[in-house]
């Protein structure tokens, strides 16, 4: 999937249909001049419905389509036949979307499981028939009941990103990279801040073929759970990863208040991120000499007493196979205690 393709937030405009209007038939048949009344039911108006979808990962099918409508409910007849329901229109989401009111600002429900379904606007009731209003005061009813109509609304669609392992990090430190050695997703990549714009999903082969799903969420600076240059618009990715890897080069001017720096930004977009399990990375380690990165160990084993840590370099693809061992166990400790 290009950056270009993926789209984690949209707006559209839905109407649902009219209900239909009841029948005020009388019964006028051969050798039954004076029969009762038999008008049918009006047919509800179609619903706009939700529907979470797993094989999907972006919004960008909502891009350029954002308003939707459905069908009319098809009025009473003769007979006490009732009308035809209007269609149904579905709109199909990946797991993770949240649906806003635009109109409300209410937060109405975010969409987890595959098949989920949400009616974010419910067709018109159809009017019921003049068959219904018979009495022995009344025994034909010349009226029936008119469709109520369909309700119409503006949401707002915010997607977050579901993987198992979210990476973590400032811009530059090497997320993109690492994503394009170890999955087969092809990021942009190059030395500026905020080469990612867009969250970079890609899968990871791991041993006896089994795999994970690793996302590169843009990079994060100081200020981002005030929404400093883009953070809520990134932060929000890392609330549905299982995992956090933290990523932090080797050449960093101090490692562990990078690593807080992170901590806190999250923190104070969301408390509840720091109970999921994180792995400290330190990327490009190919610019370190056995020397220097034993001296370096000496320091973090005392910054980072009891979080766990690991050398890597995606471009030497050196520790590669040790970083996916750590986060398969990781993962598959997660996934028993669940």
């Amino acid at each position: 999937m290009t950056e270009g393709n993926f789209t984690d937030y949209v707006k559209i405009h839905v109407t649902s249909g009219k209900g239909g209007a009841g029948s005020a038939h009388l019964r006028r048949e051969k050798y039954i001049p004076q029969g009762g009344p038999d008008g049918g039911d009006g047919g509800r108006g179609g619903h706009i419905i939700l529907r979470a979808n797993h094989n999907m990962w972006t919004l960008h099918h909502l891009k350029f389509k954002r308003h939707f409508k459905a069908s009319e409910g098809l009025n009473g007849s003769k007979q006490t036949s009732t009308g035809a329901d209007g269609e149904d229109v579905y709109i199909d989401v990946p797991l993770g979307t949240l649906v806003i009111n635009t109109d409300t600002n209410e937060r109405m429900k975010e969409l987890l499981e595959d098949g989920e379904e949400l009616i974010i606007a419910k067709g018109g009731m159809g009017g019921r028939g003049n068959n219904h209003f018979k009495s022995s005061t009344n025994q034909t009813p010349r009226y029936a009941q008119p469709g109520t109509p369909g309700e119409e609304g503006n949401f707002t669609l915010e997607m977050k990103v579901l993987a198992d392992v979210g990476l973590v990090g400032f811009p530059n430190a090497g997320k993109s990279t690492l994503l394009s050695v170890i999955t087969a997703a092809k990021p942009k990549i190059a030395n500026y801040e905020f080469t990612t714009l867009k969250p970079n999903l890609g899968i990871v082969e791991y041993r006896d073929h089994r795999t994970f799903v690793m996302a590169d969420i843009p990079g994060i600076i100081e200020g981002a759970a005030e929404g400093k240059g883009l953070g809520h618009y990134f932060l929000r990715h890392i609330e549905r990863n299982s995992s956090l890897l933290f990523l932090i080069p080797a050449d960093a001017d101090d490692i562990r208040k990078q690593y807080d720096i992170l901590l806190d930004e999250l923190k104070r977009y969301n408390p509840e991120l720091l109970d999921k399990d994180k792995l400290v990375a330190i990327s490009k380690s190919d610019m370190l000499d056995e020397e220097l990165k034993a001296e370096m160990k000496v320091e973090l084993d005392k910054d980072f007493k009891g979080i766990p840590y690991m050398f890597f370099s995606s471009v030497a693809q050196t520790g590669l196979m040790e970083l996916k061992d750590k986060l398969w166990s990781m993962l598959n400790e997660k996934s028993v205690t669940d």
